[in-house]
């Protein structure tokens, strides 16, 4: 009979993991990877997109970078996984913020791509939806997009008024092309004179 070790996992030693099974440029195949529950880590990623660990702000972009390239979502829990560990870590709100976007293309020919503040891209379409949620009390929205594998980026506000700048109405409703689709954002008839 084998004893079970109590597994204690922190971020150094989770990083040195994370950097072990990068390999080459792209993201990590975190999809394939299911390694045990080792418990949930004190890491928080807040909704202004800085990530905590300890209470602490993580101030190295390349740890940020490394940690988000990890990150998996099942069952609306986030982990962080390698090919050994899975712990659990906080999310406030989306773990991704897009910070900038480009548009290229008219009307249902347009294509947005948005930029996440840890340099990922991702072109909104089917594939990867925007879609807006409202405060119930406040009616202030907020805007996300797909970026992968069910994890999604809160779009900032500075990027969220250019974008409906060269929003467009379609079938009663005001929102966003890109890729052939379309995103509603408001009732065109709730749009203020």
């Amino acid at each position: 009979m084998s004893e079970q070790k109590n597994v204690t996992v922190d971020a150094e030693g989770l990083a040195a993991s994370a950097r072990a099974a990068k390999k080459g440029k792209g993201l990590p195949p975190v999809h394939l990877w299911n390694p045990p529950f080792c418990g949930d880590l004190d890491m928080r990623i807040a909704r202004d997109g800085t990530w905590f660990y300890l209470g602490t702000p993580i101030g190295r972009f390349e740890l940020v970078k490394l940690f988000s390239s990890i990150l998996k979502m099942e069952d609306g829990k986030y982990f962080l996984v390698t090919p050994v560990e899975k712990v659990g870590i906080t999310v406030d709100d989306a773990p991704f913020v897009a910070v900038d976007f480009t548009a290229s293309g008219e009307g249902t020919a347009q294509v947005l791509t948005f930029t996440t503040h840890v340099g990922d891209e991702t072109v909104a379409g089917p594939d990867n939806p925007i879609r807006v949620e409202r405060d119930p009390e406040t009616g202030e929205p907020s805007p996300y997009v797909h970026v992968r594998a069910g994890l999604e980026a809160l779009i900032d506000r500075k990027s969220f008024y250019r974008l409906v700048e060269i929003g467009a109405h379609h079938d009663g409703w005001f929102g966003l092309w890109s890729q052939g689709a379309f995103f509603r954002i408001i009732p065109s008839d709730e749009l203020p004179g």
